[in-house]
């Protein structure tokens, strides 16, 4: 199932980050799709560490997608341990339960993480990160 995702950021009209996702199946809920996308980026980010350039460089369409995205860079990986897929896949569902993002599925927020989700290929998934205010003090 193909989707495409964007990563964006409350007060930016421009996606950070906007791709085509090739998961594996289809998911039928939200966890399912947060899963399956966590699982893809971890496996991603292990082919970057493995694929290490002796002389690496940029073409001209990825500058061009990169100062699209606002980031032109390498895309290293600096940290040699590999990513654990059940522990990051955990992390995304706590971070999605503590409100640090929020998903959007044409247009809609999709807000229970087990209720049925209806897919079509090249829907667009918009993922809303939040950014923590610092100086405060947390209190219950």
């Amino acid at each position: 199932m193909k989707l495409t995702a964007w990563v964006k950021r409350p007060g930016s009209r421009r996606g950070i980050a906007g791709r085509e996702l090739d998961l594996p199946g289809m998911p039928r809920t939200l966890r399912e799709l947060i899963g399956q996308t966590v699982l893809l980026m971890v496996e991603e980010s292990g082919r970057k560490q493995a694929g290490d350039n002796l002389l690496p460089y940029l073409t001209e369409t990825q500058i061009k997608q990169g100062a699209r995205d606002g980031k032109v860079g390498f895309g290293a990986v600096y940290d040699e341990r590999e990513p654990d897929a059940d522990k990051s896949v955990a992390a995304a569902l706590l971070g999605f339960g503590d409100g640090l993002y929020r998903v959007f599925l044409r247009g809609e927020e999709v807000t229970e993480l087990d209720a049925p989700l209806t897919l079509a290929d090249g829907d667009e998934v918009v993922f809303m990160r939040f950014t923590m205010l610092a100086g405060g003090l947390w209190r219950r």
